[in-house]
């Protein structure tokens, strides 16, 4: 019998702003079959530069970092890179981490007490076209996906050419939630929302919140309680 050639090892890069923490999960890594660790990022912008760089096969992507979070980093890397897969490694595992990474294009999502037996099978089943999620994460996605989505608050045509999602931002703003508040009520992170915020602050020329309060109420998108 002839037998099969093995399968090569997983080249990973890690990303995580934090060094020690970074380090011990290279070092983790390191003894771990299959996988071969090629490089590490220490924020998002460095991670999307060595996907770039080397063509891993898996970023293990940390989403808490300075000038570019795990979020926006993996949307760049799936987009850029479609042949390279995100799984998240996180300490979080709460609503407004774990959607925004999924829609992201992440394909597994483990939290940092992941054993490596644990991140081993994560990196196998997205290499394999699957979804590498621990239970607990599998539990919420699908108690989210059972739950009733809210009725949309945007009307069919938004003023000076803002998206949907930066229109749904403003009336929000406009009903007076903090950007952590939106960000928990569009399953999306305060950096995503914070981005929206400033394209539609130079779409409209708006210079701060109070403003935007204005401009929703005079475009119509929100109007005063009959109370």
């Amino acid at each position: 019998m002839t037998q099969e050639p093995a399968r090569k090892p997983a080249r990973v890069v890690v990303a995580d702003d934090q060094t020690v923490v970074r380090e011990g999960i290279v070092m983790l890594l390191g003894l771990l079959p299959g996988i071969e660790v090629v490089g590490a990022a220490g924020d998002g912008n460095e991670a999307v530069e060595l996907v770039a760089e080397l063509a891993p096969d898996v970023v293990l992507m940390d989403l808490r970092m300075p000038r570019c979070d795990g979020v926006e980093a993996t949307r760049r890397i799936r987009t850029g890179h479609p042949a390279t897969q995100v799984v998240v490694l996180t300490t979080f595992a709460d609503d407004e981490s774990l959607f925004p990474a999924l829609k992201a294009g992440a394909r597994g999502y483990l939290t940092k007490d992941a054993g490596g037996d644990e991140i081993v099978r994560a990196v196998d089943s997205v290499l394999s076209g699957d979804a590498g999620l621990s239970p607990s994460i599998q539990r919420r996605l699908l108690e989210r996906l059972s739950e009733p989505e809210p009725p949309s608050t945007v009307p069919a045509a938004a003023p000076d050419g803002l998206t949907t999602r930066e229109t749904e931002v403003l009336v929000l703003i406009a009903e007076g939630l903090s950007n952590q508040e939106i960000a928990r009520r569009l399953h999306v992170s305060t950096a995503t929302v914070k981005t929206h915020i400033n394209n539609l602050f130079a779409k409209t020329g708006l210079k701060d919140r109070a403003q935007a309060v204005r401009y929703a109420y005079a475009k119509g998108l929100v109007r005063l309680s009959a109370d």
